[in-house]
């Protein structure tokens, strides 16, 4: 496993919210622990990233809408 980058260094939401479930394979994991554990492994910066709930929850929806995550249920996503 890698290690998290610097915080100076987060991945942008969708490379976030990716590497979180490609991690938790093949766990489907509800919007809000991907958000967890990205803020816990610094893949997201609360301080540079606004409304950061909002981000992800939109990211999570736009990715399964591309096909690059499959949506289990209501708020709940898993990588392919």
């Amino acid at each position: 496993m890698e290690a998290p980058p610097p915080p100076d260094q987060a991945s942008d939401p969708a490379e976030a919210c990716l590497r979180v479930l490609r991690e938790a394979a093949p766990e489907a994991l509800h919007w809000t622990v991907v958000l967890d554990r990205a803020l816990k492994e610094r893949l997201i910066d609360p301080f540079t990233t606004p409304d950061v709930r909002g981000v992800v929850v939109r990211t999570l929806a736009g990715l399964a809408r591309q096909g690059q995550v499959v949506k289990e249920g209501t708020g709940t996503y898993r990588a392919p």
